[in-house]
């Protein structure tokens, strides 16, 4: 089959990634004075300082790597190959934020705002994303090895080719996503909400998806060797019929694959 002729995420061709010229250039030293006032505003427990404000700014490739970031307001902000590694970033505000490239491993994104973001090709290996707001962000080929996604909300996100071996996605929000080719070996997806999901060509060995919901997700092609669907609702022989099982795939009473992969 030519990559012409193969399924479509739904939101493939949907997004304009073309960079708009940043609404606000600020010097290194109102960077820095934003950041004190933020550190402070945190230690002092809100009594003096300020919340960062880099609402639309234009940070990209700046180093914010261990500093403590929570609550910070980056919405709409430019932050193409930043350094977030290791930040804490707990409820920041990241709505629209441009995050290609950047670097959010170890960071913690705990209750963080990401709808919209733009996280293509981003590094988020152990990163803690638990009760994250991501719905519709794009992270095609983003790497999540690792990542804690538990509770997030991921609807409509695309993920197309993404990373997210051995990620904790359990009771996630994954309706409507796309998943084209993405890779969730060893991932733990009990009682997740993958309705209507794009699937095709993901690969799931070894995947715990006991419990979760696929009624409509598109498994053509999706690997499911070694996986774990007891007690998963919605899934029909249909779905599981386009998809590849082994003797070792645990499907829900009454379905059965065909062990046609290895």
């Amino acid at each position: 089959m030519s990559d012409s002729d193969r399924p479509q995420s739904p939101f493939a061709g949907a997004h304009d990634f073309s960079e708009q010229p940043p609404v606000r250039k600020l010097s290194p030293d109102e960077i820095e004075r934003q950041l004190a006032d933020h550190r402070l505003y945190l230690e002092t427990e809100w009594h003096r300082g300020h919340r960062a404000n880099f609402a639309s700014a234009d940070l990209a490739g700046l180093d914010f790597s261990r500093l403590n970031l929570r609550g910070i307001k980056m919405d709409r902000a430019l932050l193409k190959g930043a350094d977030f590694t290791g930040t804490r970033m707990q409820r920041a505000n990241l709505i629209g934020a441009i995050l290609e490239k950047a670097r959010l491993d170890d960071a913690d994104l705990t209750s963080a705002r990401l709808s919209g973001a733009n996280l293509v090709s981003a590094s988020l290996k152990n990163a803690c994303l638990g009760k994250v707001e991501m719905e519709f962000a794009v992270a095609a080929r983003a790497v999540l090895r690792g990542a804690c996604l538990r509770g997030a909300d991921l609807s409509g996100a695309l993920l197309d080719a993404a990373q997210l071996v051995r990620a904790d996605l359990r009771e996630a929000n994954l309706r409507g996503a796309g998943l084209r080719d993405a890779r969730l070996d060893g991932a733990d997806l009990r009682e997740a909400r993958l309705g209507a999901a794009f699937l095709a060509g993901a690969s799931l060995r070894a995947a715990d998806l006991r419990g979760a919901y696929l009624r409509l997700a598109r498994l053509d092609g999706a690997d499911l060797c070694n996986a774990d669907l007891r007690g998963v609702q919605g899934l029909t022989q249909a779905q599981i019929d386009r998809a590849y099982c082994n003797s070792a795939t645990r499907l829900p009473e009454g379905l059965k694959g065909e062990g046609n992969a290895e």
